[in-house]
């Protein structure tokens, strides 16, 4: 069984930083894409960004210049370093990762969520 755990969310003011991580385990062969997505109360689940394997990145224009993404191969763990937080941001953000456990299989896999909260 693969898990995604995520951690580092909590309560922070606007124009304050988060940095959230989120660590993959289990029998992993591979990990293509690795990202994160948000979802606020009443909306739909978001994506935030991705990181593939090779480093390229996407940002949701709403967070671009602000969030950035990043990733730990050797830790199989993606990092969301969050800028500038505005109210709007405010969600519980979910891990999601396409992880092989064996060649030619692409798994997508969800974390539990953390929430973040960015107060007025």
């Amino acid at each position: 069984q693969v898990q995604l755990v995520e951690s580092g969310g909590g309560l922070v003011q606007a124009g304050g930083s988060l940095r959230l991580s989120c660590a993959a385990s289990g029998s992993i062969f591979n990990i293509n894409v690795m990202g994160w997505y948000r979802q606020a109360p009443g909306k739909q689940r978001e994506l935030v960004a991705t990181i593939t394997s090779g480093g390229s990145t996407n940002y949701a224009d709403s967070v671009k210049g602000r969030f950035t993404i990043s990733r730990d191969n050797t830790k199989n763990t993606v990092y969301l370093q969050m800028n500038s937080l505005k109210p709007e941001d405010t969600a519980v953000y979910y891990c999601n990762a396409y992880v092989a456990r064996r060649a030619g299989e692409n798994l997508n896999s969800w974390g539990q969520g953390t929430q973040v909260t960015v107060s007025s």
